[in-house]
């Protein structure tokens, strides 16, 4: 069961400061935003829509952020909070293609608190943990090398 999201006249869009459009790419409910996540009518729409969605029993949500151009400290409470409502539900909510302009302040507490995907086959494989992308660890890799290296060594 997802979420309609009803077309808007070119003046109600106007006035928006954010745009939603929902879509399903392998069961998974994703959510492009696109304008401003500021204080208001775009962070409450987000909110309103996340519960709608877990209400619903849509629990694995990934929000597209490629089109959104701000994102205030309101903003970033309403994301937190998306993220906690979801989670109490069973779910998980990841984030896609933050846009580098974005705050820098923004920027690193989102990626404190979600998990954070460039390309959105990663994201959807993130919910599936057979296919999720395995992460290259250049530290992990160096001390491995690094102990083979002492080994030969000591022999």
């Amino acid at each position: 069961m997802g979420l309609s999201i009803c077309p808007r006249s070119k003046a109600e869009e106007l006035a928006m400061d954010l745009q939603l459009s929902h879509r399903k790419k392998e069961g998974i409910c994703i959510l492009d935003l696109d304008g401003l996540l500021t204080i208001g009518e775009s962070e409450s729409m987000l909110r309103t829509t996340i519960v709608t969605l877990a209400e619903a029993g849509t629990l694995n949500v990934i929000l597209n952020l490629a089109g959104v151009t701000e994102i205030d400290e309101d903003g970033l409470t309403a994301l937190v909070f998306c993220n906690a409502r979801i989670a109490s539900s069973g779910g998980a909510l990841k984030l896609l293609k933050l846009r580098p302009d974005l705050s820098l302040m923004i920027l690193t507490k989102l990626d404190t608190v979600f998990e954070v995907f460039t390309y959105e086959q990663d994201a959807v494989n993130s919910f599936f943990p057979d296919r999720a992308v395995r992460h290259y660890d250049i530290l992990q890799w160096v001390q491995g090398q690094e102990k083979r290296r002492r080994s030969k060594v000591q022999k």
